[in-house]
C-alpha cells in the first residue's frame, strides 16, 4: 500500500514475506490454527501499514539530507517483549557485548554487516549517506512471521515455528530491508508494478551483496538465496526466493510453490501485492545474478557497482520500468568499464526477455593515442578529442567510425587508415598509408594509468606523423646531416 504526501513523498511497509505465502497459509495449511494466525498476521501487516501511512499524512515533511564523508556507525537493538510497541526496550548498543540473546545479537551483526557492505565497497554512510543511526528491534509480537522496514527502523518477529524460523536468522533478509531504506533516499521508486518490483530487486541484491561480502563469496560460489534457513524444519523449501533460478525456492503443500517467473514471456498480472512486487522482481534479479556471473569474481565489484550507480543514477525515474533500468545499467556499465562489460550486461537483461533499446557507448572524450611506424618497439604520442559526431580534434584532426567493436581512424592530413578495437579505457591496431609505411598504434584513455611505452623521438630522419605524413622538422635535420657530411 502505497500515499504520497504533499511533499511528493512515498511511503510503503516493505515486509520480506510476501503476502501471497501468508494466503497460502489461510487457505490450505492443515492445521487450523495456523490459517487463522495467519489471517491475523495479515490484518496486523494491514494495520500497520495503515497507521505508518497516517502518521507519514499528518506529521512527515520533506528533508533533505547532506552527505557525510565520515563513518558513522550507530546501532541500537531493542525487544519488544512480544508486544507489539515500538521500539521497545534497548538491550544493545553500539559497542556493548554480545547480549546473549540470539535474536538480538543476529540483528546487532546484521546491521553491521550492511554498514559494512554500503561503505567499504560503495562509500555510502549508512542508510541516508549522512551517518544515519541503524535501529531494529527483536521478538515483535507472538509468533510473528516477518520482518519489515517502517521508514525508520528494522523490526524482526520470532516466526511461528512451524512454517517459519526467526527472522533474523537470515544476515541478507537484514540487508534486504535496510535496502528499502537506501532505495527510498536515492530513487524513491513507486512500490506498485514494476518500479515497485525494481524496488524488490534493489533489495535482493544487495541482501544478497551483503551476504556474500561477509563470507567472501565469489559469484559462482554464492548460492544466491534470499532468506536460506529462515523456512522452518519440514517445509518443502530452500528460502523465500531464489536469484539464480526464480520460481524454486520452495514448493510446500502449505506455503504452495514459488511463483516468481525468470522471464518476461512469464510476467504476473496482478492486483495483489502491489501489482506482484514480491513475484516479478524475479526477473530483474535473474538478470543481475547473469550479469555477476558473466563478469566474474566477486559480484559487489563491477555488478554490485553498476548497479548502485544506477540506483544512484538521477535519470532514474520513481516510476520507471524495468526496461528503464535495464538501459541505465548498460549506459553505467559502458561509463564504468567499457564496451565488455556493457554488452555483458545487455546479454544479461535479453536472457530475462528485456530488449536494451541503447547503444553500447562509443568512444569519447579525451585520449592519447600511442603510434610506432616500422619495425620498432618504440611510440610518439599524440593528444586527441573524439566528438560526439564522429570528428576528432587535437593535436591532429580527422573522422572516427565505431561499429560492431572496430574502430577506424583516418586524418585530415596524411594518408594513414587505422583499424583495431576498443575495450574500456584502452585501444589497439594496426595502421597503413598504403605506400610502403605501416605501423602499430594503442589508444589509451587520459588518466589510465599503467600503460607503459619507450618514447620516440619526433626529430628523428625520416619520422612520419600519426596521420603518416614526413616531418618536415625531420627531413631538414636530416638535409642538415647532409651538408654537414659534405662540408666535413
Amino acid at each position: 500500500m502505497t500515499t504520497e504526501t504533499s511533499a511528493g513523498h512515498r511511503h510503503s511497509l516493505h515486509c520480506i514475506l510476501p503476502p501471497h505465502m501468508l494466503e497460502a497459509i489461510a487457505e490450505r495449511a492443515d492445521d487450523q490454527q495456523a490459517r487463522r494466525a495467519a489471517l491475523e498476521l495479515l490484518a496486523i501487516d494491514n494495520t500497520i501499514r495503515t497507521t505508518r501511512l497516517t502518521e507519514h499524512l499528518t506529521t512527515a515533511t520533506a528533508f533533505e539530507v547532506t552527505p557525510s564523508l565520515t563513518p558513522h556507525l550507530q546501532r541500537y537493538v531493542s525487544n519488544a517483549n512480544q508486544t507489539q510497541n515500538l521500539p521497545g526496550t534497548l538491550v544493545r548498543s553500539e559497542g556493548q557485548a554480545p547480549s546473549g540473546d540470539v535474536a538480538v545479537d543476529e540483528a546487532y551483526d546484521g546491521l553491521g554487516a550492511t554498514f559494512k557492505l554500503y561503505w567499504e565497497v560503495y562509500q555510502r554512510n549508512s542508510i541516508d549517506n549522512a551517518g544515519l543511526d541503524l535501529k531494529g528491534t527483536v521478538h515483535f509480537g507472538v509468533k510473528y512471521d516477518n520482518a519489515f522496514w517502517n521508514g525508520s527502523q528494522m523490526v524482526f518477529g520470532d516466526g511461528d515455528g512451524v512454517y517459519f524460523n526467526r527472522f533474523t536468522v537470515s544476515v541478507d533478509v537484514i540487508g534486504h530491508e535496510l535496502t528499502h531504506g537506501v532505495t527510498a533516499h536515492q530513487a524513491n521508486l513507486v512500490y506498485q508494478g514494476q518500479p515497485g518490483a525494481l524496488n524488490e530487486s534493489m533489495s535482493d541484491v544487495f541482501g544478497s551483496l551483503v551476504k556474500q561480502y561477509a563470507l567472501n563469496q565469489t559469484a559462482a560460489g554464492a548460492d544466491w538465496l534470499i532468506g536460506a534457513g529462515l523456512l522452518a524444519k519440514g517445509v518443502n523449501g530452500v528460502a523465500l526466493r531464489s536469484m539464480k533460478a526464480p520460481g524454486t525456492a520452495y514448493d510446500d503443500r502449505n506455503l504452495g510453490k514459488d511463483p516468481q517467473p525468470d522471464h518476461m514471456d512469464h510476467y504476473v498480472t496482478t492486483t495483489s501485492d502491489n501489482g506482484g512486487v514480491h513475484i516479478n522482481s524475479g526477473i530483474p534479479n535473474k538478470a543481475f545474478y547473469l550479469t555477476s556471473i558473466a563478469l566474474g569474481a566477486h559480484a559487489w565489484e563491477k555488478a554490485g557497482l553498476i548497479w548502485y550507480t544506477t540506483l544512484c543514477d538521477p535519470r532514474l525515474s520513481p516510476t520507471a520500468q524495468f526496461l528503464d533500468f535495464a538501459n541505465l545499467t548498460v549506459a553505467n556499465a559502458g561509463m564504468l568499464y567499457g564496451s565488455a562489460e556493457a554488452e555483458a550486461v545487455i546479454n544479461a537483461w535479453e536472457q530475462v526477455g528485456i530488449h536494451v533499446t541503447l547503444s553500447t557507448p562509443k568512444i569519447s572524450g579525451n585520449w592519447i593515442l600511442h603510434y610506432s611506424w616500422g619495425a620498432t618497439s618504440s611510440y610518439s604520442q599524440v593528444a586527441l578529442s573524439f566528438n560526439g559526431n564522429g570528428t576528432f580534434t587535437g593535436s591532429l584532426t580527422g573522422q572516427w567510425h565505431q561499429q560492431d567493436g572496430t574502430l577506424l581512424l583516418s586524418f585530415d592530413t596524411g594518408p594513414a587508415k587505422y583499424s583495431g578495437t576498443v575495450d574500456g579505457n584502452v585501444g589497439s591496431g594496426a595502421m597503413s598509408t598504403f605506400s610502403g609505411l605501416d605501423g602499430a598504434w594503442y589508444l589509451s584513455k587520459q588518466g589510465t594509468t599503467g600503460v607503459i611505452a619507450t618514447l620516440k623521438s619526433s626529430t628523428e630522419p625520416g619520422a612520419a606523423d600519426a596521420a603518416g605524413s614526413a616531418r618536415a622538422v625531420a627531413v631538414k635535420t636530416a638535409e642538415n646531416r647532409v651538408k654537414d657530411s659534405a662540408s666535413a
